[in-house]
Order: structure tokens, then sequence, then C-alpha cells
């Protein structure tokens, strides 16, 4: 039998009297230096875990030997997250196995900043890919607790969340030392971690927070960050670029009349209503929740000229005025309706300009097009973008989702 002991950085201190004991009558004391340094009582021999591959291999000649004695194997915390646990059970049978975990550095952290966290998202960055760390950012999730390690510091965390474009704002709690006498826990900006000097031992756990109001807008193109969104789904929203590319295909002008299907939070309404003051944008969206998200975000920016419509297209489309300009961000799984309904409604030649994220959605605008291809004209923009962002020292490119944006532009004449 292996046992394999956690230990926090009080050492033997933080032990139950029951692991105590395992651990002062252990023959055989495998961990890291730091580790193996707060027994330094112990009359057992000792193995530092430099390389794992080499203690496994170590270890089975132990177990293989008449009397291989009683063996305790020292880890970080809790062995089974995160932690030597998954590699000694995939190089042992279970029963050969004993776990008594410490409070890890995740639960640790958690108790310090007193946040319940039973729904954060929990990420290794130690010797791993941050991938998983920036898709959660992406998604927006609302706590999300990262172990570190040499490249992936606090102060790196902190430019990733600077470099990219992210749907809502989050601070840092940097907590270093959890357990020990050196412990220290701080909450910071982005700003000041990447300025910060750290610990080697740290947990950084990040915590979205309500967007503050902007200081600066510029004229096109407000970041993504700036929106008000949604609490369960801050991405949601067209991406600053995509809104760019949008805006140069719907080249609005003064005094139309411009719908916004699927509005959601209200970003191209608000760029639209900021372009062309003259202008009525109507943002149709059929969620309560954005059509609030709506007029907030256009109290926020100052825009007049938008008129939210909450209901669900095609059928809230009936009695609005005629578009000059329609854009079609979500279609709630009736594109075919609503494109059909704008047809009769637009004043051609429009346009009608789509930000279509699925194959299924293009297929059916394809087809669409293909049963008015005598009255009405497509062309394709697929977008595929990547933003740069930070790497320790180096820079590397993160893609966003590829969107196809579809224009279709009638070949009517001007009613009479």
């Amino acid at each position: 039998m292996i046992h394999v002991v956690g230990i926090g950085l009080d050492g033997l201190a933080g032990l139950s009297a029951k692991t105590q004991a395992l651990v002062a009558q252990a023959q055989l004391l495998v961990g890291a230096p730091r580790h193996l340094a707060q027994f330094a009582d112990s009359q057992a021999e000792r193995w530092p875990l430099d390389n794992f591959r080499t203690a496994i291999e170590g270890l089975r000649q132990r177990l293989a030997s008449p009397d291989p004695g009683l063996i305790v194997v020292l880890a970080s915390g809790d062995p089974l997250f995160f932690g030597i646990g998954r590699l000694l059970l995939e190089s042992f049978p279970a029963e050969q196995l004993s776990f008594h975990p410490h409070l890890s550095a995740i639960q640790l952290a958690f108790s310090r900043i007193k946040r319940p966290w039973q729904g954060a998202t929990l990420v290794s960055a130690h010797g791993r890919s941050r991938q998983t760390l920036v898709q959660a950012l992406q998604r927006g999730d609302s706590l999300i607790a990262v172990l570190t390690d040499g490249v992936h510091r606090p102060d790196a965390i902190a430019r990733l969340l600077l470099d990219i474009d992210l749907p809502g704002h989050y601070h840092l709690w940097v907590c270093e030392n959890l357990g020990g006498e050196a412990e220290r826990v701080q909450r910071l900006t982005p700003s000041q971690a990447v300025r910060g000097d750290f610990a080697p031992l740290n947990v950084v756990i990040l915590e979205r927070h309500p967007s503050p109001p902007p200081t600066t807008i510029p004229d096109f193109g407000i970041p993504d960050g700036d929106f008000l969104s949604f609490e369960d789904r801050p991405g949601l929203i067209t991406k600053r670029e995509v809104r760019l590319l949008v805006l140069g295909e719907l080249a609005p002008q003064p005094h139309q009349v411009i719908w916004d299907i699927g509005a959601g939070t209200g970003s191209v309404s608000i760029e639209l209503g900021r372009l062309v003051p003259t202008a009525r944008i109507y943002a149709i969206e059929k969620t309560a929740m954005g059509a609030t998200l709506i007029r907030q975000n256009l109290d926020r920016f100052g825009v007049t000229n938008v008129t939210i419509i909450h209901g669900k297209a095609p059928t809230v489309l009936a009695d609005l005025p005629a578009p000059h300009r329609i854009f079609i961000g979500g279609s709630g799984g009736q594109l075919t309706p609503i494109l059909d309904t704008c047809r009769a409604k637009i004043v051609p030649p429009g346009p009608m300009v789509l930000a279509l994220a699925t194959l299924e959605s293009q297929a059916q605008v394809l087809q669409w097009q293909a049963e008015h291809g005598t009255t009405w004209r497509s062309q394709l923009l697929q977008v595929n973008l990547a933003r740069s962002t930070s790497v320790g020292c180096l820079t590397r490119w993160h893609p966003l989702n590829p969107v196809t944006i579809v224009t279709l532009t009638s070949s009517e004449p001007l009613p009479a």
C-alpha cells in the first residue's frame, strides 16, 4: 500500500492526529524537496520527487521487494485535485493506493475571499495550455479559479485580461502562500496586477463584475466590454470586429428606417444610432431580459433614436414602418419566415445583412436566395478573425468564432 498524504504550508501541524501517526511510522517518504523539508525530524528514507517517471519506477521496484515498508507520498493539498493522485492511479492498481487529502489551495482561496464556489470554473494552468482559461473568459464565467505556474503567473493572467476584448470585466484575487506565515490575499485590477510581484506559491481567482461606465466612447467600434450584457451569457454579442463589417455592409444613410432583428444587447442598434442620428432604428428583441438590456445600454451611451420592439419576429414586424436597411443578428429558428416578411416590407434595393454562425443558417439563406434569385442577389463574406494575446514574453494568435456575413440586395425597381 502507498499512502498519499496531502499537506499544506503548515506541514505536520495541519494534519489530523491519525495522519500524523501515519507519517511518523513511514519508512519511505517521497515528495518534493519543500514537502520533505517540513518533516526534517523523520527517520524515514527520503526520495526527492524530481522526476515523476523515475519515482514511479522506483516505487514499483520497492513494492515488488519482500519488505517494502510503509510508504508515504507527500503532495500539496488534495492529491486528487490536479495533483499527483491521477498519475499514481494510472501507474498502480487503485487497491494499492490510499489517499489522505488536505484542504486544496482552491478551497483555502475561496474561504479567504469569502465566496461560495460550488459554481466556479476550476482551471489548472500549471504546466498546461491556457486554452481552457481563455475559453472560460470568453464565455464570461463569473468565478474562475486558476492554479498557476512559473509561466502563467498572476501578472501574465492580468496581461491576458488586458489583451483580450472580453464581454465582461474582471478583477483578480491573488492568494499567496495560503496556510503559511507569509500568507497574503490581494484584490487587484488587471492594470495593478500586471505590475505586481508575487510569491511563487499562489492561486488566482478571477471575479467578473459589472462593466463600469465608459470614460470615452469612440465614434464607432465600441469595445464589447463597454456594453451591459446577459449575466449568464455575457459573450452573446455581435463582436466589435464583426460589428464594424456589418456597419460597412449596411451603409446607413440619414433619415432612413433601419431594423435590427434579434438585437440582443442592442450593440448594432446603438452603433447605428450614433453613426446616423437622424435615422429611425427599431431594435427587435424577443426576450424580456434583452429588451431591458437594450434600454440600459441606450441610456448608457445616450442614444435616443432607437425604438425597442419587444416581441418575436416575424410577427411583430407587420406594423413597423418600411425599412431601408435590415440587419438580422438572430432569428429564433424563424429565419425563412423572417426573410419572407423582410422581402415584402423593405424599400428596394435594401440591403438585408445577416451575421450567421452556423452552416445550417447559411444553407437556409442560400436556399432562400436561390428561390428568389431573379430579384435578390447575395454576397457572402467569410470572417475568420484572430486577436493577439501574450504568452509569457511571447505573443500568439487567439481565434474568434468564424462568422459568415451575407448581404442580400434587391434588383426590384424603387416604388413609385
